[in-house]
């Protein structure tokens, strides 16, 4: 992308080494940017077991449904994402597009199209002219190259200001496996999952059913849980798939999601989850400041997670962190607003380290000094403390500034 990166972004970017049966090519097919690549398309040397979670939105795009009815087969052989143009809200046209495409690729990467996974970004609405970046799909599955994440990551961009990228090994018995992964996203972020498109790719010999539940349990504390703007997409779409490479190695296979071999694995893939879910949000459009904002002692962790979601998504919230203003009357606003049971009386606040408000009023021992220190920072914790139960929940976000309005309000031209 052209224009000024995130302050947020990470100083360095993850060294992406390949992963065994897995090439990528992109290419600038001008879907709606000049100059740059906006064509993504991955090839599995061999059928990669596949696992997805997709949108929750009740207006999907057509690459969700796509994906949907392709993931019960279990099998991918290739993906295809597009950048510039989400195919959403496009109705016939848009089927007719996924169509398309999926013939296109699954004739460059000799598989069947119930092989093939599509996956598309950008401007809702616009109807997607798949001839011009079909065409370049043979072309692409040639040129396909195992060292090739940075840039493929760089291709599914919209708004983002820096690829996201991020790289884990684990072992599983005595075989070492690696897990690489890439994702995009700036705006339209909000749980369930977000704008957000992230392909993970493992070499480990792990069947689709136990990677579906291993995914599954692992967004919840990741993907989603962050939240830009609270604006559910109609596209998101999250696909990690095992090419299998490490049986080569001696990897033993496994029994399922709860074989102990798999512990490590799965603590690997939830640390990569976590890593790309906060590039996204430190990549919010206009952000400055990352906020973490943990509730503890709700009735349940999913009364927490909804008070924490309340706080993160809240525009007084927000405008207050990006004017570095100490402001937790807004805090107990959303707190109040949630649904959640609270007791006003028993609430605590902390900015930082510095406890704000306790048992329902302002802390006696409060300081505008310290507590303002604390909102100077890039990152901020935010934390509240309900006194009625043990439920516990983190969620991230960032702050809301005048270019998140500049960005999203010229985002069409």
């Amino acid at each position: 992308m052209s224009g000024p990166v995130s302050p947020l972004a990470p100083k360095s970017f993850a060294d992406m080494p390949p992963v065994r049966g897995v090439r990528m090519a992109t290419a600038a097919a001008g879907i709606k940017y000049k100059g740059r690549t906006d064509v993504l398309m991955m090839v599995f040397d061999g059928p990669a077991a596949v696992a997805g979670v997709f949108t929750r939105s009740k207006c999907p795009s057509a690459p969700v449904d796509f994906c949907r009815a392709n993931l019960a087969g279990g099998k991918a052989r290739a993906v295809v994402v597009n950048s510039g143009n989400a195919n959403a809200f496009t109705g016939r046209k848009g089927r007719e597009s996924t169509a398309m495409t999926a013939a296109a690729a699954a004739r460059a990467a000799g598989c069947s199209e119930g092989e093939v996974f599509l996956a598309s970004t950008g401007v809702i609405g616009e109807p997607l002219d798949a001839t011009k970046f079909s065409g370049v799909l043979d072309g692409l599955a040639v040129a396909a190259r195992e060292d090739f994440w940075f840039e493929a990551a760089k291709a599914i961009m919209t708004t983002d200001t820096y690829p996201k990228v991020a790289t884990r090994t684990a072992r599983i018995g005595d075989v070492e496996v690696r897990i690489n992964g890439m994702a995009k996203g700036a705006g339209m972020i909000a749980p369930d999952m977000a704008t957000m498109l992230s392909f993970v790719v493992t070499d480990a010999d792990i069947p689709a059913a136990t990677l579906q539940a291993l995914l599954s349990e692992g967004v919840e504390p990741t993907f989603n849980a962050v939240t830009v703007d609270s604006d559910t997409s109609t596209s998101d779409t999250l696909l990690l798939f095992a090419t299998g490479a490490a049986a080569a190695d001696g990897q033993k296979p496994v029994s399922g999601p709860a074989d102990p071999a798999l512990a490590a694995f799965r603590a690997a893939l939830n640390d990569l989850l976590k890593d790309l879910a906060l590039q996204v949000v430190r990549d919010g459009e206009g952000a400055r400041k990352m906020v973490a904002i943990t509730v503890e002692g709700a009735e349940s962790d999913a009364a927490a997670k909804r008070i924490a979601l309340s706080i993160a998504n809240s525009p007084l919230v927000k405008t207050a962190v990006a004017g570095e203003d100490a402001n937790w009357g807004r805090v107990v606003m959303a707190v109040g607003k949630s649904g959640e049971m609270a007791d006003r009386d028993r609430l605590a606040i902390w900015f930082g380290d510095v406890r704000v408000a306790v048992d329902g009023e302002r802390d006696p021992a409060y300081s505008e000094e310290a507590a303002s220190a604390v909102m100077k920072e890039e990152d901020i914790a935010i934390r509240v403390e309900i006194g009625l139960g043990t439920g516990k929940a983190t969620v991230w976000t960032c702050d809301l500034t005048k270019a998140y309005v500049e960005i999203n309000g010229d985002y069409r031209s």
